[in-house]
């Protein structure tokens, strides 16, 4: 096998892995700009995913690889009320927890060039599968970030959060993934969080909102159309005005996704 296909020796490998997390920075500058190489297929996702490792130059280590997970655009199974390149709402997805200061999103980057074309890159998240939403609510001591990410989603309009896009990483963080179907500027929200329904937002997610939707990010406005730009903001606007979750709306659409998990 060549050397440039080989896998990565452990050392030489940054995943979310215990005894040290990877600097995040770093990290996003390689996914932007390092070799990508194609590990494998990642199973059970509906459209073509793929883990990837991405190899390029950090100001610490030199040469340095990280895995990813690449989503390209010509492997998406098109959706009849969303437009194709999903893979840029997953970028946009960062872009507004990244705006928001909430670390929730991995890093999270569009390729123009990539093994099958343009498409997103996301930081790989090293987490025990066997946890998801359910399990960490049941387990208790996760309600602060579950409260922000419940917010996140309401802003975002997401479609599809499963209890399993929520991962607690081997270092004990909350992570937030699979981001493809959000921002639609119609009614969408289809999650597992309505734990929350009723409850006070708390008061520093709303600052942070109202803010973001003073000043969207530009970044944002590059990767979504105008009106769904405009949506976002109507969104903040209405739950800072409101104060309190959402409940499910039955008669617009099912509120909770499927599979649950």
């Amino acid at each position: 096998m060549p050397e440039n296909e080989r896998q990565p020796a452990p050392d030489r490998l940054s995943g979310w892995r215990p005894g040290g997390p990877v600097d995040l920075d770093a990290s996003l500058g390689i996914l932007a700009g390092g070799d990508l190489v194609v590990e494998g297929r990642l199973p059970w996702s509906s459209n073509l995913t793929f883990l990837v490792t991405a190899t390029g130059d950090d100001d610490v280590d030199g040469s340095r690889t990280v895995r990813g997970v690449y989503k390209p655009g010509q492997g998406e199974r098109p959706l009849w009320d969303f437009p194709d390149r999903l893979y840029r709402r997953e970028v946009a997805a960062w872009v507004l927890a990244e705006a928001c200061g909430w670390p929730l999103v991995p890093p999270t980057v569009e390729r123009e060039e990539g093994p099958f074309g343009p498409g997103s890159v996301q930081l790989f998240i090293d987490a025990d599968y066997e946890e998801h939403y359910f399990t960490l609510y049941e387990a208790g001591g996760h309600d602060d970030v579950l409260r922000v990410l419940c917010a996140f989603d309401v802003v975002a309009n997401n479609a599809d959060r499963k209890g399993g896009h929520v991962l607690r990483g081997t270092d004990g963080r909350l992570w937030a993934i699979d981001h493809g179907v959000c921002f639609h500027r119609e009614p969408k929200l289809r999650t597992v969080l309505w734990d929350y329904a009723g409850e006070e937002v708390p008061a520093g997610v709303l600052a942070t909102l109202a803010g973001v939707g003073a000043d969207l990010p530009v970044a944002l406005e590059d990767l979504l159309s105008g009106a769904e730009c405009q949506a976002v903001v109507d969104r903040i606007d209405d739950l800072v005005a409101r104060g309190t979750y959402p409940h499910p709306v039955d008669d617009l659409h099912p509120p909770y996704p499927w599979p649950l998990v």
